[in-house]
Protein backbone atom coordinates (compact mmCIF):
# COMPACT_ATOMS: atom_id res chain seq x y z
CA UNK A 1 0.00 0.00 0.00
CA UNK A 2 1.13 3.42 -0.73
CA UNK A 3 1.14 5.64 2.26
CA UNK A 4 4.58 7.50 1.82
CA UNK A 5 4.57 10.57 3.89
CA UNK A 6 0.69 11.54 4.04
CA UNK A 7 0.12 10.85 7.78
CA UNK A 8 -1.84 8.03 6.82
CA UNK A 9 0.95 5.37 9.04
CA UNK A 10 -0.84 5.31 11.76
CA UNK A 11 -4.29 5.18 10.00
CA UNK A 12 -6.48 2.09 10.21
CA UNK A 13 -6.06 -0.73 6.61
CA UNK A 14 -9.32 0.62 5.46
CA UNK A 15 -8.40 4.09 5.45
CA UNK A 16 -5.15 3.08 3.71
CA UNK A 17 -6.90 0.63 1.25
CA UNK A 18 -9.18 3.03 0.53
CA UNK A 19 -7.12 6.44 -0.51
CA UNK A 20 -5.09 3.25 -2.68
CA UNK A 21 -8.13 2.33 -4.34
CA UNK A 22 -9.17 6.03 -4.91
CA UNK A 23 -5.77 6.58 -6.08
CA UNK A 24 -5.78 3.62 -8.74
CA UNK A 25 -9.42 4.62 -10.18
CA UNK A 26 -7.99 8.72 -10.42
CA UNK A 27 -4.83 7.32 -11.70
CA UNK A 28 -6.12 5.29 -14.24
CA UNK A 29 -9.08 7.79 -15.40
CA UNK A 30 -11.51 5.35 -14.38
CA UNK A 31 -15.08 7.03 -14.86
CA UNK A 32 -17.16 7.39 -11.65
CA UNK A 33 -20.11 5.54 -12.46
CA UNK A 34 -17.70 2.57 -13.87
CA UNK A 35 -15.95 2.80 -10.14
CA UNK A 36 -19.15 2.97 -8.69
CA UNK A 37 -21.11 -0.20 -10.64
CA UNK A 38 -17.55 -2.29 -9.67
CA UNK A 39 -17.71 -1.47 -6.10
CA UNK A 40 -21.18 -2.43 -5.95
CA UNK A 41 -20.04 -5.76 -7.33
CA UNK A 42 -16.99 -6.72 -5.11
CA UNK A 43 -19.02 -5.23 -2.15
CA UNK A 44 -21.92 -8.44 -2.90
CA UNK A 45 -18.74 -10.63 -3.48
CA UNK A 46 -17.42 -10.04 -0.33
CA UNK A 47 -20.26 -10.19 1.48
CA UNK A 48 -21.01 -13.63 -0.05
CA UNK A 49 -18.03 -14.75 0.98
CA UNK A 50 -18.49 -13.30 5.07
CA UNK A 51 -21.66 -15.35 4.68
CA UNK A 52 -20.03 -18.38 3.70
CA UNK A 53 -17.00 -17.88 6.45
CA UNK A 54 -20.30 -17.79 8.97
CA UNK A 55 -21.79 -21.01 7.83
CA UNK A 56 -18.54 -22.79 7.75
CA UNK A 57 -17.77 -22.16 11.69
Amino acid sequence: MTTNNTGLENAPTEIKLAVDLIYLLESNDVDPQVALAAIKIVSADLEEKLIQQTNKS
